[in-house]
């Protein structure tokens, strides 16, 4: 690989995955075969909980050129991009004098193209497929138990 341009600018955590599963630190479980240093991996290990690990070019693409019409900077959208928010709240410390150069629907826009541009973390999905495991759960115990409860009246 040769370096086209050193420093050219900040990189996503995206990309900053991407390279350390380059390097090999997603395959080596030991941590002791590939040439990934530790810090590396502390950083990997970060990263992989975040939302970098489910983002993919094309959503970064797509993120990237819907939120070309609202005029923020390069690190706004950085910022954005690497903390994938998903509620105006999230929205303001990210936006240097958000309330002055954006008007409340402005920034619901950017929000929902947040979420509909790019994918929520792994954990978020995992957390979600499990309260709705545990709802679905619930729902079936209380009817087996009210099944149960109603066929143990029928039979006394």
């Amino acid at each position: 690989m040769k370096i086209l341009e050193a420093n050219a600018g900040a990189l996503t955590n995206f990309e900053v995955l991407h390279f350390l599963r380059a390097k090999g630190a997603s395959k080596d479980p030991t941590r002791v075969i590939a040439k990934v240093a530790q810090s590396e991996y502390k950083v990997y290990d970060y990263l992989v909980n975040t939302a970098a690990s489910a983002q993919t070019r094309e959503n970064i693409k797509d993120f990237l050129t819907s939120v070309k019409q609202h005029d923020l900077a390069k690190a706004e959208v950085l910022n954005i991009l690497n903390t994938r928010p998903v509620a105006e709240v999230e929205i303001f410390p990210m936006i240097e004098n958000c309330e002055e150069r954006f008007p409340d629907e402005e920034v619901s826009e950017i929000v929902e193209l947040v979420k509909k541009t790019l994918p929520p973390p792994l954990i978020m999905k995992q957390e979600e497929t499990a309260t709705l495991k545990n709802e679905q759960g619930k729902e079936i115990s209380q009817d087996q138990n009210e099944n149960e409860g109603g066929e143990q009246m029928d039979t006394s």
